[in-house]
């Protein structure tokens, strides 16, 4: 059944099986999906267009060339790793995979590296701020069902830190593998050179130009929240309302949208109409998915069953390990992470004072356990284990060895 369905049925089911007044439960599901949508809706709108544009401009490329220098084709596995993490903050995994899958083949024939051991380097590198840090769609609906829609500054710094441990533990259980199993890309030929890709795209941007859509958007909502801090090292006029002002998600998007279009070829109905069109359509599933956890979150809260559920769970003293294991529950069951991430936190939103998780930090901790918990497993439900497993030339067997095993490591 279609997340947006269940997560409806399922707050009906809610409503009805606790005894809400049935003259209350339309509007309690109407205003929970557009409560939620209200903090976060365009500012995955936003975030959606800026990853198609990155994609289709060649931007992504522009990125993924950058970081080699930086880190030198002799270290190709890392390299791999250090641009999924990068290039998966606007662009969802499945894509990035996707278009940067030439110059893992690229990489793979210079350098004579294991094919599994890329992958899974890529792969990981990309779950891992795909499921941890905004502007990623997943993580802001997290931290909007969390109420953190004012500190999604800290949700980002502390996103960054995680998500660079999970990275690495990624990279190393790739390198891992990489010595054990094998792949298609180890012996077949490659198809298309990635010097080829490159010169698909026609004149690419610079390197500033490919990085300013998602790094100054992540610099002005650091700052917002850095201006918020109660000691207050802006003051409390006029630099704090300039830093408080961008650090606001849906303006600091919106800067970042206005450096997109910067990227565009053309002024014309191909990339005005054509590309954004194509990133809200991305967008749209996602905000259905989004609006209907908050329907089913604000269910929750308006029933008794959150106050059983948060005493229950109290009593086993597990805390933290609670959004952690019922998001992996459902990332397990269902495959989608973003699907976990957006159920859970409306799960847990009114679990967290009987969690002890209440705070600021609890609730920014709570989206990091929810994120982990959205990695655990990427396995044959998960369109994602597909699309490393069709790409990268590996039988089933291999891909539950490698990509799913890191996944449940990492």
């Amino acid at each position: 059944v279609h997340p947006f369905i269940a997560l409806i049925i399922a707050a009906y089911g809610v409503a009805f099986a606790s005894g809400m007044n049935p003259l209350e439960i339309g509007s309690t599901i109407r205003s929970g999906f557009g409560g939620i949508l209200t903090y976060i809706g365009i500012v995955i709108i936003l975030g959606t267009i800026i990853g198609k544009v990155l994609e289709k401009s060649g931007a992504a490329i522009v990125m993924a060339d950058s970081v080699l220098k930086v880190v030198g084709e002799k270290r190709p596995g890392l390299a791999m790793s250090i641009i999924g993490y990068i290039v998966s903050i606007p662009v969802f995994c499945d894509s990035g995979f996707v278009i940067l899958n030439s110059l893992k083949k690229s990489l793979i024939k210079k350098s004579k590296a294991s094919g599994v051991m890329m992958s899974v380097a890529l792969a990981t590198g990309l779950y891992a701020t795909h499921t941890l840090v905004p502007p990623t769609p997943g993580p802001i609906a997290a931290a909007g069902n969390l109420g953190l829609e004012d500190q999604l500054g800290l949700v980002i710094i502390v996103g960054i830190g995680v998500s660079i441990v999970t990275m690495l533990a990624g990279y190393f259980y790739a390198k891992f593998a990489g010595k054990r199993y094998t792949s298609l890309e180890d012996t077949e030929a490659l198809e298309m050179d990635y010097d080829e890709i490159r010169q698909s795209y026609g004149d690419l941007p610079s390197a500033f130009k490919a990085f300013a859509p998602i790094m100054i958007p992540i610099l002005f909502i650091t700052l917002g929240s850095i201006a918020n801090f109660p000691t207050h090292p802006f003051g409390e006029s006029g630099l704090y309302t300039f830093f408080a002002f961008l650090g606001k998600p849906i303006n600091a998007l919106m800067i970042g949208f206005l450096f997109a279009m910067s990227l565009l070829p053309a002024f014309n109905k191909e990339t005005l109409t054509g590309w954004i069109g194509d990133g809200l359509k991305d967008a749209a599933t996602i905000i259905m998915i989004t609006g209907a956890g908050g329907a089913f979150g604000t269910v929750l809260k308006a029933t008794p069953i959150g106050d059983y559920l948060g005493s229950s769970l109290s009593t086993l003293s597990i805390g933290i390990l609670v959004p952690f294991i019922i998001a992996a529950a459902l990332k397990t069951a269902q495959g989608s992470s973003t699907v976990a991430l957006v159920t859970t936190s409306a799960l847990l939103a009114p679990l967290l004072p009987a969690l002890g998780l209440a705070t600021v930090f609890g609730r920014v901790l709570t989206v990091m356990a929810i994120g982990a918990g959205a990695m655990t497993v990427s396995h044959a439900n998960d369109s994602f284990f597909w699309v490393v497993a069709e790409f990268s030339g590996m039988d089933v067997s291999t891909a539950y060895k490698s990509q799913t095993m890191a996944c449940l490591l990492y």
